[in-house]
């Protein structure tokens, strides 16, 4: 009982699935889980992304987002081409439609997340400090 009350890693583990499952919810209607909706977002910048800074950002390994790339690259929603400076390695960029989709899903994200954090009367921010300083 005692674990049960008061294990971090439970309770965090406990909410992450949560929080999954209602952004999954939320985002369906674009196509999206929140696993996709936040790899998006990383490559959302003005340069193509380095596949190790990106899987260092997710807190990923490399052979876990190269499965996620797949589907969204079979979808058009993002490339994945050799780095023109290494041959070896690789970059990850947004198509106009994975650009599209993200326009579609962040209002959604935002609704949702803005629901959340008054659900949490306030506490959120200390929350995300918290998480941050684990991380």
């Amino acid at each position: 009982m005692h674990v049960r009350d008061t294990c971090l890693c439970l309770h965090v583990q406990r909410a992450a699935r949560a929080l999954a499952r209602r952004f999954d919810d939320a985002l369906r209607p674009v196509g999206l889980t929140n696993g996709q909706f936040s790899l998006l977002m990383s490559l959302n910048r003005p340069q193509p992304a380095g596949l190790g800074g990106v899987a260092n950002l997710l807190a990923m390994d490399r052979t876990t987002l190269t499965a996620a790339l797949k589907p969204l690259e079979r979808r058009g929603l993002l490339t994945v081409a050799p780095d023109p400076k290494d041959k070896r390695a690789r970059v990850l960029s947004l198509t106009d439609a994975g650009r599209a989709v993200l326009v579609q899903a962040t209002p959604i994200w935002t609704r949702e997340h803005g629901k959340l954090d008054a659900e949490l009367d306030g506490g959120s921010e200390a929350l995300r400090t918290g998480l941050r300083k684990i991380a």
